[in-house]
């Protein structure tokens, strides 16, 4: 992947201004909601059942965290991003038997709530940038599954 100086700094400032305590658990939980079937993989987690049940699972937040720590892997090596997450995902097609669509909808939230946090701010340059960056992530988190 090619990456402008100006999509750097895009994909850097806004990483550097997410709370991922806050953002990671709204975006995972946001997932498992709109697309209940996601919840498959994660049925160690405990009650599941419903939106409140979800948003306030401490399984959830913990790995919504995860999630948005293993993106700030990618950020800090954009050059390298195939590499980064090589093992990732292996893990998550040969071990987790995870459907690699479900990469590109938990990206489609973490847009949500990136956007509702950085409001006037996620301009369509700001946009673009950051769905350029997430999906490289999708693709080769994916790319052990061809």
């Amino acid at each position: 992947v090619q990456w402008s100086d100006s999509e750097r700094t895009i994909i850097n400032g806004i990483f550097s201004q997410l709370d991922y305590d806050d953002l990671g658990p709204k975006a995972f939980s946001r997932c498992l909601i709109v697309y209940p079937w996601t919840q498959r993989y994660f049925s160690s987690f405990g009650n599941l059942d419903n939106a409140e049940a979800i948003m306030g699972n401490a399984n959830v937040a913990a790995h919504g965290i995860k999630v948005l720590h293993g993106l700030d892997r990618g950020v800090k090596n954009m050059d390298d991003i195939m590499g980064v997450y090589a093992e990732l995902s292996s893990l998550h097609s040969e071990k987790l038997h995870v459907d690699p669509d479900n990469f590109k909808l938990l990206s489609d939230c973490i847009t949500i709530v990136v956007a509702a946090k950085l409001g006037n701010a996620f301009t369509p340059e700001t946009q673009a940038a950051f769905q350029k960056f997430l999906g490289a992530v999708v693709m080769f988190l994916g790319k052990q599954y061809h």
